[in-house]
């Protein structure tokens, strides 16, 4: 680590953003554990109810007339939780959306039914529809080649535990994946089925490896397997 980031302070634990854990924080970025629920960044109904928005207050402690902000790097959807990444300056936030096709990155999921073959990789081309519904075309030229990576960890009657190697960043491209393939991921409102009983969409952003933007250095932070994912799998 340099100078700044030894440095480094944390705010006090009053600003600490709700539905927000803060896995690693420097003179440069950002990462934190997101819930379920939360918009990673503003739409047209939700401003303040946001990562972006809270992050910045976080950074800003509390004084509205700070210059500490924050830069959003990627999102993930609002019922998503897991690793969020944002820089904090500019020249840190080109680095990492420049780079962040290269980043290995991991999620779990719990998906309905067993799979045959309990590990293999699914690749499509996906394409958007008018709706902005994701779904896989054959011709390349109309679609974004796209590799979703598997492996069943667990699996009970109707679930299975499976993580997932991220190989391309498509919208919705895990969700798209198992939909297609007969296996939902549970709780999915768009490409799964009606079910009562599922309380969130189960997917979570697991694992991120990056390099560091200023010292250039692997980092790997990682999260556990969120408790209510077991208990469905049990359930």
């Amino acid at each position: 680590m340099n100078e700044s980031q030894k440095k480094f302070k944390s705010p006090p634990k009053r600003f600490q953003p709700k539905g927000l854990s803060i896995l690693y924080e420097d003179q440069d970025i950002l990462v934190v554990d997101k819930t379920s629920g939360l918009l990673s960044i503003s739409n047209e109904k939700t401003r303040e109810n946001t990562a972006y928005y809270r992050l910045n207050d976080y950074v800003r402690k509390g004084n509205p007339k700070s210059r500490n902000r924050i830069f959003i790097v990627h999102r993930l959807d609002k019922d998503t939780s897991g690793i969020l990444v944002f820089a904090k300056n500019e020249k840190a936030k080109r680095y990492l959306q420049d780079e962040w096709d290269k980043f290995k990155k991991t999620y779990f999921a719990v998906v309905h039914g067993t799979l045959s073959e309990k590990e293999g990789l699914i690749t499509s081309y996906l394409a958007e529809n008018s709706i902005h519904r994701m779904y896989t075309v054959m011709d390349s030229k109309k679609g974004k080649l796209s590799r979703t990576g598997y492996k069943v960890l667990k699996e009970s009657r109707r679930y299975s535990l499976i993580e997932i190697d991220l190989l391309t960043g498509r919208k919705n491209q895990i969700r798209v994946h198992f939909s297609e393939k007969g296996f939902p991921v549970a709780g999915d409102k768009m490409y799964g089925k009606k079910e009562k009983g599922v309380k969130r969409l189960t997917l979570h952003a697991a694992s991120i490896s990056l390099l560091h933007p200023h010292t250039k250095k692997e980092m790997t932070f990682k999260t556990k397997v969120p408790v209510y994912f077991r208990t469905l799998l049990n359930s």
